[in-house]
């Protein structure tokens, strides 16, 4: 029964699944102690946050492509605008260029996606030579 007091709170819809290794420790503490972690944990998540912003910022700014490659793209006919693209946000993607192999250029959307990155192909870099 959730809201009998003798058992701590399992398998409640607006509570996520933890591991073990997580809640374990946690059944042992004191009301007091648990509201300190809880604020702890939300300070904690915050400050994540802030580093993930910074570090999508920052990696967004030294891998974006400039805007000679976004207007070589609308020359070449092939969309800049993430809306044209399956499965790519129209929030916080950006164009990149990744160089596959030695002398293999594309075009790229990146962007972040949690704690990971994700990206779709665009099309290959016209040689400039």
């Amino acid at each position: 029964m959730a809201d009998d007091p003798s058992e701590p709170p399992a398998d409640r819809p607006d509570v996520p699944a933890l591991p073990a290794y997580v809640l374990d420790p946690l059944e042992n503490q004191s009301p007091e102690r648990l509201e300190a972690i809880a604020s702890y944990a939300r300070a904690l998540a915050g400050w994540k946050r802030q580093a993930q912003d910074s570090d999508a910022a920052e990696r967004r700014e030294s891998e974006s492509v400039d805007e000679a490659d976004v207007t070589a793209l609308a020359e070449r006919g092939i969309s800049t605008d993430p809306a044209d693209y399956d499965a790519v946000p129209t929030q916080g993607a950006y164009i990149t260029i990744k160089e596959t192999k030695p002398g293999y250029r594309y075009y790229y959307w990146q962007w972040r996606d949690g704690d990971s990155w994700k990206n779709r192909y665009i099309g290959p870099v016209e040689s400039t030579e």
